[in-house]
């Protein structure tokens, strides 16, 4: 609690642009050696000093106490094609409870945080093909198999302990890495196609595993090329892992192929390794297979971003069967309750009752009493 505190104090002052002398003077202090202290967690704050807070800094008590809040913690690195500043600050501060929910809850009911964090020999002088070379790589000691998307999310939980999150995000937003000091998380918007699904995973994967060495960004622009070095590199990675060279070696050669013949070639692997025909095309680029005019010539309307001609978009469950198995955990444990758990998540109960029959997750007796 005393951290808890320490830490949103010092992300609320920070955010209203005040300095530690500032918050001495609202707080009556001789000097701001005393809020370095709070800061710190060296001092925690009296009960008169909290409702004081409360009060000068015009924020809810919640604001320091409730434990479903990321303030002054996670660390976001958006996904954006379109998405103002005003709908991301609405969005994170929507989705932040769900995080700091899970990382509250999981230790609760004996699943506490991995005792080692992985990641990934890359920094930000690597080059290109390193990027990709640890893609294939993570995609072969991980056995990903002929078609690694399929696997990754999967791998990612149980292998890394990340939280993957199937999210309704807000029109421009297409995901969300999210680095906490014991929990890594990544949101997906799942109404997306599945190939840009897919391909915003491993991309997010690719920031989670460099955080340290390459902290990304707050948010960044959705695109196949161009933008910083760092997201170009978390692109190769991403379309390394998705279409290693030996997954593609099995459809034989590319250079020779006519373009009605290509075009048809790429829509069909590209179904089979749900990932969308342009990424394909480009990956293609990269492994020698196709030039670079070949490439750029296709006609994009005869490339199927879903992956394939008549595949049809089912979006994954809402959130995830790890994230439905903690919070079923903590309602039967008495850790929450079920009008919380349901307002948390924006759900009716009996849509959280559905979350639960979706994801195989028995449902709570509390539930069952609603």
């Amino acid at each position: 609690m005393i951290q808890r505190m320490a830490k949103r104090i010092k992300a609320l002052r920070e955010e209203r642009g005040l300095s530690q002398d500032d918050l001495a003077r609202i707080f009556g202090f001789r000097d701001r050696q005393t809020v370095s202290a709070i800061e710190t967690g060296v001092r925690r704050l009296s009960a008169d000093e909290l409702v004081l807070a409360v009060e000068k800094l015009d924020v809810s008590l919640d604001y320091f106490t409730d434990p479903f809040l990321l303030a002054g913690e996670g660390r976001f690195s958006w996904r954006l094609d379109g998405a103002d500043d005003a709908v991301l600050d609405a969005y994170e501060r929507k989705a932040g409870p769900w995080i700091a929910a899970y990382r509250t809850l999981a230790p609760q009911v004996g699943r506490g945080p991995p005792l080692l964090r992985r990641t990934l020999a890359l920094e930000s002088g690597a080059r290109f093909e390193d990027a990709a070379h640890a893609g294939e790589r993570f995609a072969d000691e991980f056995g990903l198999g002929d078609a690694p998307a399929a696997r990754l999310a999967g791998v990612m939980e149980r292998d890394f302990d990340i939280l993957v999150l199937m999210v309704d995000a807000e029109p421009g937003i297409s995901g969300a890495a999210c680095r906490l000091p014991d929990l890594d998380a990544v949101l997906i918007a799942r109404h997306e196609l599945p190939g840009r699904r897919h391909f915003d995973l491993a991309h997010e994967l690719f920031h989670i595993l460099t955080w340290d060495t390459m902290p990304p960004a707050r948010w960044e622009t959705d695109g196949e090329a161009g933008g910083k070095k760092i997201e170009r590199l978390a692109n190769r990675f991403a379309a390394a892992l998705l279409m290693p060279a030996p997954a593609l070696e099995r459809f034989g050669r590319w250079s020779h192929l006519a373009e009605d013949h290509l075009i048809a070639r790429l829509n069909a692997v590209a179904t089979e390794l749900q990932v969308s025909s342009s990424a394909l095309r480009w990956r293609l680029v990269e492994l020698g297979e196709v030039d670079d005019a070949t490439a750029r010539g296709l006609p994009e309307a005869a490339l199927h971003r879903n992956g394939g001609a008549v595949a049809e978009n089912c979006p994954p469950v809402l959130f995830s069967r790890p994230f439905a198995e903690v919070l079923g955990l903590a309602l039967v444990q008495g850790h929450l309750s079920v009008r919380r758990a349901a307002s948390l998540l924006g759900l009716t109960i009996d849509g959280l009752a559905d979350l639960f029959a979706a994801h195989g997750v028995a449902r709570p007796s509390s539930l069952r009493a609603e």
